[in-house]
């Protein structure tokens, strides 16, 4: 099985190195690292990214000479990924950007709502019903423009807004028709993300009904732990490969999405 979905410390995850390595210990087929980026022009934007130490828009070079060196000394397949954040008013930043960095393939998400990440829980906490579900409506606005854009092999964690208590429970049958839709039409894929399954939220994005709703619709998914550290690797590719068994579904790989030469691992 690959995992299309991991971090290192190009981002917010542990040292390059030990996330291959535990890849490899759990018996995995390849690791993707797809590291937070994001090349938004807004002040704030830029703010929170040099605060988090999210530069991969300046590192992804000296990112990639690590994964060359690397894949060297490990007998599985090692993808320079990148998981970038998507608003629809930047598109042309995003599109340009990958288009000079030539990454092996991008993961997709939506992170920010009003402002604010998806995770922020204060600045959701105190908005009336109304206003929230409003914000769920956008979320799903956006990840259908992500799909629409055709600029990712991947959309990550489709229902994102679920890890957040305070935007839980607004998703519908609806929005998931939406998503849906969108993916029949368009060469980017769901991926099934064990990010948060063993921590608080205890399930997979998507959530089962949405997912439901995806298998129905025949969109496929990719595989992504969504791991930020090594002893999470073993566990979560686990759970996703029982989820998997117990529903008959044979995972995508990213050659069947993306035909592009520079992609390995089929």
């Amino acid at each position: 099985m690959y995992d299309y979905h991991a971090h290192t410390n190009y981002s917010d995850g542990a040292f390059l190195r030990w996330m291959v390595d535990a890849a490899a210990d759990a018996g995995l087929d390849g690791i993707g690292l797809a590291d937070h980026c994001n090349v938004s022009p807004e002040p704030s934007a830029r703010r929170y990214k040099r605060a988090l130490g999210f530069n991969l828009d300046l590192t992804y070079e000296r990112r990639r000479e690590a994964i060359e060196a690397v894949r060297g000394d490990v007998d599985i397949d090692v993808f320079d990924a990148v998981e970038m954040d998507y608003d629809p008013a930047h598109e042309d930043a995003i599109a340009e950007f990958l288009d000079d960095a030539g990454f092996d393939y991008a993961v997709g998400s939506v992170h920010e709502l009003d402002g604010a990440n998806v995770h922020t829980r204060s600045h959701f906490a105190d908005k009336p019903e109304s206003e929230r579900r409003e914000l769920v409506d956008r979320y799903f606005e956006k990840l259908v423009s992500l799909v629409e854009s055709e600029l990712f092999a991947v959309a990550a964690h489709p229902d994102l807004i679920e890890r957040n208590p305070h935007l839980r429970g607004f998703a519908t049958e609806d929005h998931y028709a939406a998503v849906a839709d969108a993916l029949r039409s368009s060469r980017t894929a769901p991926e099934i993300n064990a990010g948060r399954l063993l921590d608080d939220y205890g399930e997979f994005h998507p959530a089962p009904a949405f997912l439901d709703r995806l298998v129905d619709a025949g969109t496929g998914a990719t595989v992504g732990t969504d791991s930020h550290e090594p002893d999470e690797i073993a566990p979560r590719a686990r759970e996703v490969e029982a989820e998997l068994d117990r529903r008959g579904l044979e995972p995508l790989r990213i050659g069947e999405i993306v035909s592009d030469s520079r992609t390995s691992g089929e």
